[in-house]
């Protein structure tokens, strides 16, 4: 892993109150390394690290995902109740997922109108409304 890449991940880190310990340093690393967002699963990280020599189970991983999500630095979306993507990009955007890959990609917000959303129930607070718009080819 080249140094720009580990201080590009220690600085993103350096955002949140997480002690900086090696494993998430290099998972940092990998996830924003190179400047750009990144949609990964707890698997597919732990294989990325797997294959730059990281020493990291795949437990870690996953506790690791967690963790940056509890400080803000990452966001959780849940695609079908069954299967989490860990998404760099912290804004409120919709995804798409694709059926056929199993990959999520970022959709335009821009496109997104959401002219209503039904009232929440009596003593709770709309936190969240997380848009996933499943394709698949015809």
């Amino acid at each position: 892993m080249n140094s720009e890449a580990l201080t590009r991940g220690k600085n993103w880190l350096g955002n949140s109150d997480l002690r900086p310990t090696r494993q998430r340093l290099a998972l940092a690393a990998l996830l924003i390394g190179d400047g750009q967002n990144r949609h990964v699963t707890a698997e597919s990280l732990f294989e990325s690290a797997k294959t730059m020599g990281e020493p990291v189970s795949l437990a870690t991983v996953y506790n690791t995902l967690k963790a940056f999500c509890s400080a803000g630095l990452m966001q959780e979306v849940t695609v079908d109740g069954s299967r989490s993507y860990f998404d760099t990009n912290t804004h409120e955007h919709p995804h798409f997922f694709w059926e056929d890959s199993g990959k999520l990609t970022d959709a335009s917000a821009e496109q997104l109108k959401i002219v209503e959303l039904p009232e929440a129930p009596e003593g709770m607070e709309i936190a969240a409304v997380d848009v996933v718009i499943r394709l698949r080819k015809v």
